[in-house]
């Protein structure tokens, strides 16, 4: 008897070796007809979840993660006025031209006229044209169940996440399978606005370019209000930021800086690829230098953050040429001889070229977060937590104009 009872002590301890307490996200569902319908215009309101910011003649847009664009009125920059807020499920990024602005919304891409920004309306909507950029799976999920998800007819708006005891499973490899349990591991002279470096939709003349985690699609705005889907293609892998200058496309990756040729605008060439370590990435690009940013600690990779100056004079062969340590950076902007670099909780940065690469600190603005910068002629635009910030340029500094709560 005692061997007996040994026995199933042996067994109910091998069992709980087998299994584990996993967080396991489950999706939101709402159906693509209802989730369509849902796109308005309506009065302002308070900022959910502060995303990119993007700058139009007299306004600036403020992007409300997944949810729409606040539209600021900045005819008088020491007192901006929030007037409106289009909502747009699913949106992460905007494009303006000639008073037509372009949106993503999860799959689609949707078009405002804004000639009169009293009265915007919408104008065409292309369905399925993306591959969900990000389906903003919750951070501690270490598992995804996705039930009865229906690519073809939902839309995942949101997630709830339960804790479950599951049986271990192999956590080298990540599916995404419907019905089961996964394991999870600066602006030219035009009619075309200025987005910040953590942007993914580009205009480029006759030409709108997204990019996705690993797919980019090129659209021919030639007739601006009916744009037409010219391409789709590989673009790489863990795909987070896009900037164009003097006829290529940088793509920031969570592993590299990717550069493709715009000899032919409909079918972006690769040209090359600079690997750096596992981190966040956003890049911006002045002549023959790109700079960008490495954000280490939780989902970004590695430990340590920096600064990375590239020499890009060879397109084919882009080499390092100087790296400098930083906090928690995120987004950057060039101006003139100055580079500004948002650090996050550790404030602005404000670097003086005193070449391309040597880069001499020479101001930091400690009392702010910063995570994103637009760097036009005559100000600064800054956004950090809910707030927008404005300033003048001074010499080797900067001076406050506004700062706006989108609270």
């Amino acid at each position: 008897m005692s061997l007996i009872f040994i026995g199933f002590l042996s067994c109910d301890k091998n069992d709980d070796d087998d299994y584990e307490f996993v967080q396991v996200a489950t999706p939101q569902l709402m159906s693509k007809s209802a989730f369509r319908s849902s796109v308005d215009i309506v009065a302002p309101k308070a900022i959910e979840e502060p995303g990119k910011i993007y700058v139009y003649n007299n306004y600036i847009f403020v992007g409300d993660v997944d949810a729409g664009i606040h539209v600021i009125d900045n005819s008088n920059p020491e007192a901006p006025q929030a007037i409106k807020f289009i909502e747009i499920p699913g949106n992460e990024d905007i494009s303006v031209k000639d008073n037509f602005l372009y949106a993503d919304s999860a799959t689609d891409l949707v078009v405002f006229d804004i000639s009169d920004i009293n009265n915007v309306t919408i104008v065409e909507r292309l369905e399925d044209v993306f591959n969900v950029y990000d389906l903003d799976i919750p951070t501690e999920a270490q598992a995804v169940e996705y039930g009865k998800y229906d690519f073809e007819e939902d839309i995942i708006v949101g997630w709830t996440v339960t804790t479950e005891r599951r049986k271990k499973v192999d956590n080298s490899r990540i599916d995404f399978v419907t019905n089961d349990v996964v394991p999870l591991s600066s602006g030219a002279e035009s009619a075309t606005g200025t987005g910040g470096s953590l942007a993914r939709f580009q205009i480029v003349d006759n030409y709108l370019y997204a990019v996705g985690n690993y797919e980019m699609a090129i659209f021919n705005i030639q007739n601006l209000k009916e744009p037409l889907l010219a391409n789709t293609q590989y673009a790489g892998w863990n795909i987070e930021t896009m900037f164009q200058a003097g006829g290529y496309l940088y793509l920031g990756s969570t592993n590299g800086m990717y550069i493709y040729s715009l000899d032919n605008p409909s079918d972006p060439e690769f040209v090359s690829e600079f690997v750096h370590w596992e981190g966040c990435d956003p890049v911006v690009v002045d002549g023959d230098y790109a700079y960008l940013t490495l954000r280490g600690g939780n989902l970004c990779g590695q430990i340590e953050s920096v600064l990375e100056v590239i020499d890009i004079s060879d397109k084919s062969n882009p080499v390092l040429a100087e790296r400098y340590s930083l906090e928690n950076p995120y987004g950057l902007g060039v101006r003139n001889d100055m580079l500004y670099v948002c650090d996050g909780t550790a404030g602005l940065k404000l670097f003086e070229r005193e070449t391309p690469k040597d880069l001499k600190l020479v101001e930091t603005l400690q009392d702010v977060q910063a995570t994103d910068v637009i760097p036009l002629d005559n100000s600064l635009i800054m956004i950090g937590g809910e707030t927008l910030y404005q300033y003048k340029y001074l010499e080797n500094n900067i001076e406050l104009i506004s700062s706006f709560k989108l609270d």
